[in-house]
């Protein structure tokens, strides 16, 4: 916990006094098409993960699709905030599990109609935590998840653009 405190509060400190250096452009997440849908994802350093569809759909239902690794993310995301802002207070978590979920419409990935979102219709996030104290966990959890940038950019409307260059 003084690890994670002392670190948050170092690259608070840092980023206070070089307030130019918070904005950036975040690391590349390449995907290549190997067979099917199934897709390989590598990052600049070294990072990787495969994906695949389920076979309702033509995958080969190998591999997590990207639509769980979402909410795996969300998932890890708002754990990892929860644990930081844990330490941050000096709390002392005793456990700590994340679970996402979300409703789903296939008929939009389908493409079978215009009024239907193809990505999900809500979600949510059920957050079992426990210290070994009296904290109040509500205020932490709910502090946690809103500063956590993968919920965030799930919660709201982030400009996409796309660019289609010759391969």
């Amino acid at each position: 916990m003084e690890h994670i405190r002392s670190s948050i509060d170092a690259a608070v400190g840092y980023l206070s006094a070089h307030p130019d250096e918070a904005r950036y452009t975040d690391s590349v997440a390449t995907a290549t098409l190997e067979d099917g849908l199934r897709f390989r994802v590598r990052g600049p350093g070294g990072e990787e993960v495969v994906t695949d569809m389920p076979s309702g759909v033509g995958g080969g239902g190998e591999a997590p699709t990207p639509g769980w690794l979402l909410r795996a993310a969300m998932a890890a995301c708002a754990g990892s905030l929860v644990a930081m802002e844990a330490a941050r207070d000096g709390i002392r978590l005793t456990s700590l599990a994340v679970e996402v979920d979300s409703e789903s419409d296939d008929r939009g990935i389908l493409g079978m109609g215009d009024d239907v979102p193809a990505g999900p219709l809500s979600a949510r996030i059920v957050v079992r935590v426990a210290d070994d104290g009296d904290a109040d966990l509500e205020v932490l959890v709910r502090r946690a998840v809103a500063r956590c940038p993968v919920t965030d950019a799930v919660g709201r409307s982030v400009p996409t653009t796309v660019e289609v260059h010759p391969g």
